[in-house]
């Protein structure tokens, strides 16, 4: 019998299934807000307690082109009527800032603009999608350009 790996400091949802860590079902958790509905959620826990493993499981539940197959076997896997109308179905954009390290404040915000111009460009399809209107477009647009 082949023993799982420690997932010690990984916080990435698809790595963590598809590499054969073990792996603490949270996905309850997307049932809960979805049924629970909130405008903001806050998702509050001490330092290491799973909170951007939490976020990247979110992100790869909801995301367009995901891989379904990271939930096989799951929990949210037994509940088929969510997993058809929002499993892969968005375009979601995740920021994380917890890797920024900086000595001063300009240097931390070029950082952060950094990191929002990345995840701003692996949207770029939506420029050509009839989901945007050309006010979004033009205001995604200068986001791009203007950095």
């Amino acid at each position: 019998m082949r023993q799982k790996k420690l997932p010690i400091g990984i916080d990435n949802f698809e790595k963590l299934r598809s590499e054969d860590f073990y792996y603490v079902d949270k996905t309850g958790l997307i049932r809960e807000l979805l049924h629970n509905w909130g405008e903001v959620n806050l998702f509050t826990r001490p330092r290491r307690f799973g909170k951007t493993l939490n976020m990247s499981m979110l992100e790869h539940f909801f995301s367009l082109g995901g891989d379904k197959r990271m939930f096989d076997g799951l929990d949210i896997s037994k509940e088929t009527a969510l997993c058809e109308e929002y499993m892969g179905k968005y375009p979601v954009i995740s920021v994380s800032l917890k890797g920024i390290d900086a000595r001063c404040y300009e240097m931390a915000y070029q950082k952060v603009v950094q990191v929002i111009m990345e995840v701003a460009a692996r949207f770029y399809f939506l420029l050509d999608s009839e989901n945007l209107n050309e006010h979004d477009k033009a205001a995604y647009r200068k986001l791009l350009d203007d950095k």
